[in-house]
């Protein structure tokens, strides 16, 4: 980064932070509240170097001090200052995008469309090398499912799977893991995808990085456990909440985000509308590379899937997996 003529080289990994003081005495103290902080600055010109490193507090305030101070003159003192300044408008504009919260949605389907998240969003999935749809050319619909406890019906989906010959992605929870092993287990001998939704369902924006990984590792190695299955690249954010950072992380450890194209209020398990409503619901926001998701808590689903996935054929539609989605757009 350059300013006027002035130099100082910035490397920044992996930080929030909250400058909250600076003091101005032989050296030069500044006060973060700090989740996760990898910062590096240098200033060639005053001989001035600071580093913080691994700093993991999510509600500790930590002090960085800079060594090497040295300013031989008022003007000099000026300029760094005025360059001190810069940087921290710098790093706020650069955690402001880290930390926004976003709620996913779109522009629902309207006769066979496919939506549309909106510019913002788009350009944010295609940046960190996220999916909500497939191809608008080709009639192939994604079936995944969030799974966050069991209600009785998750079976009867996996049946009707089966018998369509049809495969899924099913997003897991740390409680689905170890309240429901069976289910899991026969998830993977059917041949499904097991994606990880988390262990405890936490809004992601408010996470630091160690507890954004600690979330996803845990799913993976109780999946691990119970089916043998040792890969696992697909993440989705519990509710639809995410920020840049926790893109970012995903993409660290590997994974990949799916979010969705097609759903509706299909989790409130204590106030079934009947089958027809899942049925319509689903139908009527059918559109080419639709990525569905629905919840298994939910009769309804489990009443309309078989009847949904046959009218679906009937209308020239095939069914794959996200290993497809993701090598076909990669």
């Amino acid at each position: 980064m350059r300013l006027g003529r002035q130099v100082f080289q910035v490397t920044l990994q992996n930080f929030r932070v909250k400058f909250s003081k600076i003091e101005v005495t032989k050296t030069l103290f500044l006060h973060f509240a700090v989740t996760t902080f990898n910062l590096q600055i240098t200033f060639p010109k005053f001989q001035v170097t600071f580093t913080t490193e691994n700093v993991d507090a999510f509600s500790m305030y930590a002090t960085t001090r800079i060594t090497q101070f040295k300013i031989r003159k008022e003007a000099d003192m000026k300029t760094f200052f005025s360059i001190a300044a810069s940087l921290l408008l710098f790093l706020g504009f650069t955690l402001s995008a880290h930390a926004e919260t976003h709620h996913w949605g779109f522009k629902r389907s309207v006769n066979g469309e496919q939506p549309d998240a909106g510019a913002t969003y788009n350009e944010l999935l295609e940046k960190h090398g996220a999916y909500y749809k497939g191809s608008p050319e080709e009639k192939i619909v994604y079936f995944t499912f969030d799974n966050g406890f069991e209600n009785g019906y998750t079976e009867k989906i996996l049946d009707v799977l089966k018998e369509e010959k049809v495969p899924a992605t099913f997003f897991l929870t740390g409680h689905y893991l170890e309240s429901a092993a069976p289910l899991v287990k026969r998830m993977v001998k059917d041949g499904h995808i097991i994606g990880n939704h988390s262990w405890g369902h936490p809004d992601f924006s408010t996470l630091s990085e160690a507890q954004m990984k600690e979330e996803w590792a845990k799913v993976k190695k109780k999946t691990e456990e119970l089916t043998g299955q040792k890969e696992m690249k697909y993440v989705r954010p519990p509710e639809g909440v995410f920020n840049e950072l926790s893109l970012k992380v995903a993409n660290d450890e590997g994974y990949t985000h799916v979010f969705w194209s097609l759903a509706f209020v299909d989790w409130y398990h204590e106030k079934p509308q009947g089958a027809d409503y899942a049925y319509n619901e689903i139908m009527k926001q059918l559109h080419p590379g639709a990525v569905i998701l629905l919840h298994t808590v939910s009769s309804d689903n489990a009443g309309a899937l078989q009847r949904v996935i046959q009218d679906m054929k009937k209308q020239g539609y095939k069914f794959e997996t996200l290993d497809h989605l993701t090598q076909k757009q990669s």
